[in-house]
């Protein structure tokens, strides 16, 4: 028997947005924090895990307990036109934002028209 706690799953709220230069995700995970946040890259498969934890001070005690620690779960398959060399990640205010930006090749361009 493991005294590891059993935690509670949950799968974050996300949105994707695409534009020429690359994707744009947006994902809910309140009570993350930063060192609580793991992102992985294998292959083509992008995984996202956080971990909440509530931490009381010395001298105070739980009166009522709505938040739950949990673990946050979330795993997307990424196209081949993703740069994966350049992907950023940025956690603010419970939300991570990551940019996948295209390969330069895929990206769109304006063709130059000649005169003859």
């Amino acid at each position: 028997m493991s005294n590891e706690k059993q935690l509670e799953k949950f799968s974050p709220a996300t949105d994707i947005v695409e534009n020429e230069l690359g994707f744009y995700m947006y994902m809910d995970l309140p009570g993350v924090s930063r060192e609580n946040l793991v992102i992985d890259l294998e292959d083509n498969t992008l995984v996202v895990t956080g971990k909440t934890a509530t931490t009381l001070t010395e001298g105070e005690k739980f009166i009522d307990r709505e938040f739950t620690e949990g673990e946050y779960t979330r795993r997307f398959t990424i196209a081949d036109i993703v740069d994966r060399k350049n992907i950023k990640a940025n956690l603010k205010n419970g939300v991570l934002e990551l940019f996948l930006p295209k390969l330069p090749e895929v990206q769109p361009r304006k063709i130059q028209i000649t005169a003859e």
